[in-house]
């Protein structure tokens, strides 16, 4: 059953709760929402958590504001673990993942975090996007230009070949991706300019860390994730073996190392 908190600006936060146990709330990343980590939920609740899955403000049922910023982000993790008992484990996947790292960063009641490829470029393997990638797709949309703006943000901001972006537009999920296209500026911003790794935030997390990559994935998400688990004080990462970026089709590839380090 979909239940609704209120965030700190009075936007309404949708979200599921499936198992019984230690709460682990599951943040979804740029085009995503509660659906795209239920499976994962089910994985956990079996496993003897409380998984909870939430539409991140703008997707779904939850609401929204005019005016975009990382804080109220925050704010609505914040709503959401003070409504399952006041401290909870944390997952991300990609840009969610950058969210959740930052939630630790800035003392959000927060035991354990766990993120899969947080999409930060430490090395040469890929070009960065623009510093004013968000502003060229905020642009698009407001000529509501979305299939443009998806594709920006596929090429220059994923640095999915434009071929393989072609044929993702004859495919089901290309409508999906539209669908949530005036969110993608918001989980550009999350990243920052550039994707630079925030070495100072990071080093002030100071619960576990568990980062995880796929060794199926591109070698610039790889390093990314690596990065994360050398730049904390307490942290660790491991691969997934035969897994891609899109680990959250095959949630049972991660049952033992989440259940694992959240126990």
């Amino acid at each position: 059953m979909t239940a609704t908190v209120t965030s700190a600006d009075g936007t309404p936060i949708a979200f599921e709760t499936y198992g019984s146990g230690a709460p682990v709330l599951l943040v979804g990343g740029a085009v995503n929402d509660r659906t795209t980590v239920a499976a994962l939920a089910g994985v956990l609740a079996d496993a003897g958590f409380t998984a909870i899955a939430f539409d991140r403000r703008g997707r779904g049922d939850s609401g929204d504001a005019p005016l975009y910023a990382v804080e109220r982000e925050i704010d609505d993790l914040a709503a959401l673990i003070e409504t399952v008992g006041g401290a909870a484990a944390i997952f991300g996947h990609s840009s969610g993942a950058i969210l959740s790292l930052e939630a630790a960063a800035r003392g959000l009641p927060i035991g354990r975090v766990s993120v899969y490829e947080p999409p930060f470029i430490v090395g040469e393997d890929r070009p960065r996007p623009g510093d004013d990638l968000v502003d060229r797709i905020s642009a698009r949309l407001a000529e509501d230009d979305r299939d443009g703006a998806v594709e920006l943000f596929l090429v220059e901001g994923t640095g999915t070949p434009a071929e393989i972006v072609e044929r993702m537009k004859a495919a089901p999920v290309w409508g999906w991706f539209v669908g949530l296209a005036h969110t993608l500026p918001y989980d550009l911003t999350i990243c920052g300019r550039g994707n630079h790794l925030p070495v100072d935030r990071l080093a002030a997390i100071t619960v576990p860390v568990l980062s995880l990559s796929g060794g199926a994935s591109d070698e610039w998400m790889k390093a990314g994730a690596k990065a994360v688990a050398d730049a904390v004080a307490h942290g660790r990462h491991e691969e997934i073996a035969g897994q891609d970026h899109g680990v959250l089709n095959a949630p049972e590839t991660l049952r033992d190392v989440l259940t694992g380090f959240l126990r």
